[in-house]
């Protein structure tokens, strides 16, 4: 799988999102920030810019590479039986209304942040240090292959208060895959990120934003609840740093959650962008916040 976004993920998209309602819209199906926290604020400092790795260099688990490395390595052989779930179970949880009443800015004007297939050592970090340095909390939806190996990147994210969720560990395309290949994708990305943080992922994001009810069903199990995205950077595609900041910032509207990514290829552009648009979002009085949920 040499793209992040093949034609059919990209066709399947928002007929999916739309008609299973897994998609926050504009209209506000999103959730709130904790309301201990009002500001947005990381807890943590961010790390010194930069990562482990020089920024533009070829990821070593990039879309172009050998076909035994990254996405397509079969599983490993040491699949947990039983996969632990988040607790308490959220998928019975309505997702709280974020839409407002009109010029409350507080409110009617935040946004949500995600990234996907990290973490990767090479950009991850930078984006983190970006996102601290503004007091923003964003969501990451990481790829079990990638944080087997990256956990202390896991674990920073944690630290400083970003939402972490399950992306699968190959980053496959859900409707190929059998029931049980599938629960191993998700149970066994479910349980790396609960060995490094000490807490399940509540939220999961197919990969391609291809979804079936095998996937819900799944996900479901493990107290996971679905999200999808509504304004879609392309970074992927490396498009070049200003149209990623144009789309994003086109796209800007309350309760939007936007899709970029950490890894998965060379996402030098997607951390820069980053240190453009979200300056300017934050100018124009939007709040990046994070999805909770109703208690039962």
């Amino acid at each position: 799988m040499k793209t992040d976004e093949p034609t059919v993920g990209r066709r399947v998209l928002l007929r999916t999102a739309v008609f299973l309602g897994i998609a926050a819209a504009a209209s506000g199906l999103l959730g709130e920030e904790e309301a201990a926290d009002p500001a947005g604020s990381a807890p943590g400092p961010g790390r010194a810019a930069g990562g482990a790795g020089a920024p533009g260099a070829p990821a070593p688990n990039g879309r172009g590479a050998p076909a035994n490395t990254y996405r397509l390595s079969p599983m490993a052989a040491d699949t947990p039986a039983r996969y632990r779930r988040a607790m308490p179970p959220v998928r019975t949880r309505p997702i709280l209304d974020l839409s407002g009443a009109p010029g409350d800015l507080a409110v009617g004007s935040r946004m949500v942040l995600t990234f996907d297939d990290g973490p990767d050592p090479r950009y991850t970090p930078a984006i983190l240090d970006t996102l601290a340095r503004y007091g923003v909390r964003a969501m990451f939806f990481v790829c079990g292959e990638m944080a087997t190996d990256n956990r202390d990147l896991i674990r920073r994210m944690a630290d400083e208060g970003h939402v972490i969720g399950n992306h699968t560990w190959t980053h496959p395309l859900i409707p190929k895959l059998t029931r049980p290949d599938l629960a191993s994708e998700i149970g066994r990305t479910s349980e790396v990120v609960q060995q490094a943080t000490g807490e399940a992922p509540r939220w999961f994001r197919a990969p391609y934003g291809a979804w079936n009810r095998a996937a819900f069903e799944i996900g479901a199990e493990l107290g996971m609840e679905p999200m999808a995205w509504t304004v879609d950077s392309l970074d992927w595609t490396e498009p070049g740093t200003t149209t990623i900041v144009s789309r994003v910032l086109k796209g800007a509207a309350p309760g939007v959650i936007v899709l970029s990514h950490d890894a998965g290829g060379n996402r030098t552009q997607s951390v820069q962008a980053l240190g453009s648009y979200l300056p300017q979002l934050l100018a124009r009085g939007y709040r990046m916040t994070l999805p909770s949920l109703r208690p039962h």
